[in-house]
């Protein structure tokens, strides 16, 4: 190879990576699929977002069925639009995914008894841990001072040969 045709080269070189990248980035882009599009109706699409937003991901399970990217949840949604067009009310449809998939679905599950830990056990924990916090805090506060070990980085008088 001459030293004249170096530059060529690597021009060539240059472009077929750049032929390489840009293939690979229209079919990766390709294979990600598309926007899908949103309902032909735009209160039926409002209606169908409202409800959405009151479900759980099933697999996510910390996001929505509308916030959601998984493929139930793309499911669910489809199956939420079609019960709207079928002329299901909202309650209905709440109601449609409570029998099938439990009270779990819902952001907000009703007070009743298999759900009463839900909305109680966050309160018994904080009182809990409350509780524990005041019982600590009076038993050190009872406790001699001799009974503490001495802290060695604050305390010259417990290490032997410290300066002072």
């Amino acid at each position: 190879m001459r030293k004249a045709d170096l530059p060529r080269a690597w021009r060539s070189a240059m472009l077929a990576f750049a032929v390489i990248v840009g293939i690979g980035g229209t079919a990766t882009a390709a294979a990600q699929g598309t926007a899908l599009p949103a309902a032909e109706d735009p209160a039926l699409e409002a209606r169908m977002l409202a409800i959405t937003q009151e479900l759980r991901c099933l697999v996510c399970q910390n996001q929505t069925i509308a916030d959601s990217h998984s493929g139930l949840a793309e499911d669910l949604r489809r199956e939420v639009r079609d019960q709207l067009r079928k002329g299901t009310s909202d309650d209905d449809v709440r109601k449609y995914m409570v029998e099938r998939y439990g009270d779990f679905v819902l952001y907000r599950p009703p007070v009743k008894s298999s759900t009463l830990l839900l909305w109680v056990g966050p309160g018994l924990l904080l009182l809990a841990a409350a509780v524990g916090l005041v019982w600590t805090l009076r038993r050190r506060a009872r406790t001699d001072p001799a009974q503490f070990e001495a802290d060695p980085d604050n305390d010259t008088e417990a290490v032997p040969g410290a300066p002072r």
